[in-house]
């Protein structure tokens, strides 16, 4: 390991910082501050309700509220056995995949190849077209989607409820009668009155009257935690109030959900569920939960069972009447012996997705051709690794592709090869950033787009008459980073026959949104996988191939590629990495200060993104903030959505909002959404900085942070840097101790499972 020369850094000698290597620190901070912050989002960490969405790391690694709703509780007795919930659910899972055969037998009607949130989406837009609707009939209709295959019981009809915290639609506006009217019941509460808006935007416009007769409801609004909703129940209702009362315990039980999905999961235990209830004076939490299912407020679930005892329902079914009642004994015994049945409780809108995603997967995995021989361009590939990719692709309508950042090579030869071969092939990314490298590797930058604009269809060759995207072959870049319901959406607008390969690095830190799309397709191996065999260069790359395996050792890089500064507190952090920054990389490596990016743990705290931004804005851009405290030239992240975040520049302000230049395309913030979505950009978090690059980074890693800390997140920051990478080290053996012995956070989801499930005769072995 090596580090600046002597002078470059303040602080300990080039030979003090060798021989400490990553593990080395003077005298690290001991004690972790309560309020320290992690890579979580806003809303799970910041009991003030602070709308912080440009600061938004939903992922939820390392997340600080995660243990709410982890005791252990009983599991409430559902309403069917096991063994007949199991033979009902796969008796319906047979019926719907005879049904569709049927239905692709005979001819398909244009736009009905689209299912779920894109056919609805397409009969509007035919509707308002042909007169039928206007188009405001749409806004507010509510969405009733089919029963979720594997429900235990399913939900009883029950009236429509307003969405709660973390809904991933876009809040329409709230005409200014709704946002008085929610303000005068806010206030009459004793609710802060800048609730109003967003309660009204979240609620609809009878926010007043939801307010008034369910107080609870405020839990629907982003930032509002349950103890602030009680208050505000008991000033409205009075005596009238309990802690046992259906409306609280209805609203607490959807809150647990929206906030488990905040960290990554789409469905939690019924057992953490009932222990969080109780946790917070729910009496009977069992009860609750039951009511919260006959309100529909969630879904319930059974996982577990194993999938051999009764892999043929009828054969069951069979064996039974003959063997008699002795021998129905006899299975009822059996099957008490198999691995315990998880009962999963999940919101609505996930268990959809989840469902809408493996059908439609299954979908692609058996529709494309098979047949196709694209040797002669498996043979023109620039290595194995992109020949192998190619060939795989040619005969298979889904496939995994993994490997680190060398191997992005390898969809862009896949692309490459494609359009030689007359196919419309795409690229899809997470960031611009990616998106500018991809289409630098594949030679034309018709080829590459960003997921979002594919989507909102800003980008990309638009869609065909059905609805569908025009395409032949969609290769998804930075697969990790996609959440359930985004992955939905794609996989729905994809034709029959389209192929689709989802490539990415398994050890970044996990998508923003709910789910775990990429690992649980991995994990299912319901299709090919393509494991590149190209290694990452240099040192950066040989430092975090190890991390990848568990192992953090010390690397030979004789260009100052890798360097080590140790610190004894954060405020050194702050104090080395302006300096690193503002000069030292610049005049030592050759970087400029433009192109050097910094990565904390966190965004509060005395060493995170806004401690940091504020000394980088001093230092490297000072001013008087006067546009909303943003001046001409500051570097900034705009997060127009929840999980994106698109790095910029300002450029000027007036009355139409804050002007950004964000990698060459003008992008105007509405004076009202400044404070919530743009945020100053020196320094970013791992979350944010997933899926970009820049020629040097600077990993920021003081003592209070070391809670933060995870497998994925130091893989994540140190595979950031291009040429160099700089480590502020003040965590003592925090970090290899996480680079060791702490993994991805694990994330309850149903994708796997349903994909298991689901009949793929053409899935690798």
């Amino acid at each position: 390991m090596t580090a600046l020369p002597r002078g470059e850094t303040p602080g300990p000698s080039a030979e003090d910082t060798e021989a400490g290597g990553l593990a080395a620190a003077d005298d690290p901070a001991a004690g972790v501050p309560a309020d320290v912050p992690t890579d979580a989002p806003a809303d799970a960490s910041d009991a003030s309700g602070e709308d912080d969405p440009g600061e938004d790391d939903s992922s939820g690694e390392g997340a600080e509220d995660t243990g709410e709703a982890g005791e252990a509780g009983e599991v409430a007795a559902p309403a069917l056995s096991e063994a007949e919930a199991e033979l009902a659910a796969q008796r319906a899972l047979r019926e719907r995949i005879e049904q569709r055969k049927a239905e692709k037998e005979g001819p398909i009607p244009a736009g009905t190849k689209l299912s779920g949130t894109a056919a609805d989406l397409l009969a509007a837009v035919r509707a308002v077209e042909s007169g039928e609707k206007a188009g405001t009939a749409f806004y507010d209709s509510p969405a009733s989607p089919p029963p979720p295959r594997r429900a235990v019981q399913p939900a009883t009809a029950a009236p429509a409820r307003p969405q709660a915290p973390g809904t991933s639609g876009a809040a329409q506006g709230a005409s200014p009668d709704a946002t008085a009217a929610a303000r005068a019941v806010l206030t009459e509460g004793g609710a802060p009155e800048a609730l109003a808006r967003p309660a009204a935007e979240t609620l609809g416009e009878q926010a007043a009257e939801v307010l008034r007769a369910d107080p609870w409801q405020l839990l629907a609004v982003p930032g509002v935690r349950p103890e602030q909703a009680d208050g505000f129940a008991r000033a409205l209702l009075g005596a009238g109030c309990g802690p046992d009362d259906e409306r609280r315990t209805a609203a607490l039980v959807g809150w647990l959900l929206e906030r488990a999905a905040l960290q990554g999961h789409t469905a939690l235990d019924a057992s953490e569920v009932r222990a969080a209830l109780a946790e917070r004076a729910v009496t009977d939490p069992e009860a609750a939960v039951e009511h919260a299912v006959s309100e529909g407020v969630v879904l319930v679930f059974q996982e577990g069972l194993d999938p051999t005892a009764s892999a043929d329902p009828d054969q069951h079914e069979q064996q039974e009447e003959q063997d008699g009642h002795d021998d129905r004994t006899a299975a009822e015994d059996s099957d008490a012996e198999q691995q315990p049945v998880q009962v999963l409780l999940g919101l609505d809108r996930y268990a959809l997705a989840e469902e809408s995603l493996a059908d439609g997967l299954a979908r692609l995995l058996n529709a494309c051709e098979k047949g196709a021989d694209w040797s002669q361009a498996a043979s023109a590939a620039p290595s194995p690794s992109a020949a192998e990719l190619i060939r795989t692709v040619a005969t298979g309508g889904l496939v995994v592709h993994s490997g680190g950042e060398a191997a992005r090579a390898e969809p862009a030869a896949l692309i490459a090869a494609a359009n030689s071969l007359g196919l419309r092939a795409l690229g899809a990314t997470h960031s611009l950033d990616g998106r500018q490298r991809l289409a630098t590797a594949v030679g034309d930058p018709r080829t590459a787009v960003t997921l979002s604009g594919l989507l909102s269809g800003t980008e990309g060759p638009g869609r065909d008459e059905e609805g569908a995207l025009a395409l032949d072959l969609l290769v998804v870049l930075d697969a990790p980073q996609l959440d359930v319901e985004t992955a939905a959406v794609l996989v729905e607008s994809l034709a029959d026959g389209t192929r689709l390969v989802l490539s990415g690095d398994p050890g970044v830190l996990g998508s923003a949104g709910a789910g775990r799309v990429f690992a649980d397709v991995l994990a299912s191996r319901a299709c090919p996988q393509v494991v590149s065999r190209t290694p990452d260069p240099g040192p950066i790359g040989e430092l975090v191939s190890g991390i990848g395996i568990g192992e953090l050792s010390q690397v030979e890089a004789p260009g100052r590629e890798v360097v080590i500064v140790p610190v004894r507190d954060a405020g050194e952090a702050v104090h080395r990495t302006v300096q690193l920054v503002a000069d030292s990389v610049p005049r030592a490596i050759g970087v400029p200060s433009a192109d050097t990016q910094v990565i904390t743990v966190g965004h509060g705290g005395s060493a995170g993104t806004r401690a940091l931004n504020t000394a980088l804005k001093q230092r490297l851009n000072p001013g008087p903030g006067r546009f909303g405290g943003f001046d001409p030239g500051d570097r900034v992240v705009h997060v127009p959505a929840a999980g994106r975040a698109v790095p910029g520049s300002v450029v000027s302000a007036d009355a139409d909002g804050l002007h950004l230049d964000c990698a060459g395309t003008p992008v105007v913030v509405p004076q009202d959404r400044v404070e919530a979505s743009v945020r100053h950009s020196w320094a970013l978090s791992a979350h944010q900085a997933a899926g970009m690059r820049w020629p040097a980074v600077v990993v920021v890693l003081p003592g209070d942070a070391a809670q933060g800390l995870s497998r994925p997140w130091v893989y994540t920051a140190f595979s950031r840097g291009e040429r160099h990478l700089s480590v502020v080290h003040g965590v003592d053996q925090a970090l290899p101790r996480a680079v060791a012995e702490i993994p991805a956070q694990e994330r309850t989801t149903r994708l796997r499972p349903l994909l298991e499930a689901l009949p793929t005769p053409d899935a690798a072995p």
